[in-house]
């Protein structure tokens, strides 16, 4: 297994346990395991990255789930978070490919 799927593996299951647990840094810590994982996104997946963080941040996909009844709260809880992790890695991309770009 790679480093990139071990660290995916870690962001989503960070921010399932930070959906149930309360941890004063949760935040930041998404926000490092978002911008690490980001370095490892390929160029060919780094459209599909963008536009996953732009769903689950500005069309609601993450609060979606709060109509079902008994788990809704925590379904929204667990993509809340998952969408910073795709946020942050989505800078990290952007980054990257802009990097990319300007090189000679």
């Amino acid at each position: 297994m790679s480093i990139a799927k071990i660290l995916w593996i870690v962001s989503f299951l960070a921010a399932v346990v930070f959906a149930f647990a309360s941890f004063p840094m949760a935040a930041a810590l998404l926000a490092i395991l978002g911008l690490v994982s980001g370095w490892f996104v390929d160029a060919d997946h780094r459209h599909g990255l963008i536009m996953a963080a732009v769903f689950l941040l500005m069309a609601g996909g993450a609060s979606a789930w709060g109509a079902i009844p008994a788990v809704g709260e925590y379904l929204n809880a667990i993509f809340g978070n998952y969408a910073a992790v795709l946020a942050a890695a989505s800078l990290t991309a952007i980054m990257k490919t802009t990097v990319e770009r300007l090189k000679p």
